[in-house]
């Protein structure tokens, strides 16, 4: 399986993400989930393997713009459908590497879960 990361092309934290991966010699293909979307059984298998609440992006703009409603009594179910409706709520990065899965960027994590098998190869 290749490695892959999913993000929005122009987010910082997506800039960094991949300035590290090609800075490691790691490759991996982009998947820009802002322009082709993500599938809904690609989110749910992240949502049972992570929960819902690690993917989902409340600090921004995009989530702190919904009616209180929405934002409300919020479910798996729910917050799914959010998420597929707006890409942009789901936290950036997501990276699939060697059958794990990172949510966000950290540069210590990644050293931890993807610079040793970066060095390996």
């Amino acid at each position: 399986m290749p490695n892959i990361i999913y993000g929005i092309k122009n987010c910082d934290t997506m800039k960094k993400a991949r300035s590290w991966l090609d800075s490691h010699g790691v490759a991996y293909e982009f998947h820009d989930y802002k322009a082709a979307g993500v599938e809904k059984d690609k989110l749910k298998q992240w949502s049972d393997k992570l929960g819902w609440q690690t993917l989902l992006n409340r600090a921004g703009t995009t989530f702190k713009k919904l009616p209180d409603a929405d934002k409300e009594g919020l479910t798996e179910k729910k917050a799914l459908a959010l998420m597929l409706a707006q890409p942009s709520m789901i936290k950036r990065p997501v990276l699939e590497i060697g059958g794990k899965l990172l949510v966000g960027f950290k540069p210590d994590i990644y050293d931890k879960e993807v610079g040793a098998k970066a060095r390996k190869s």
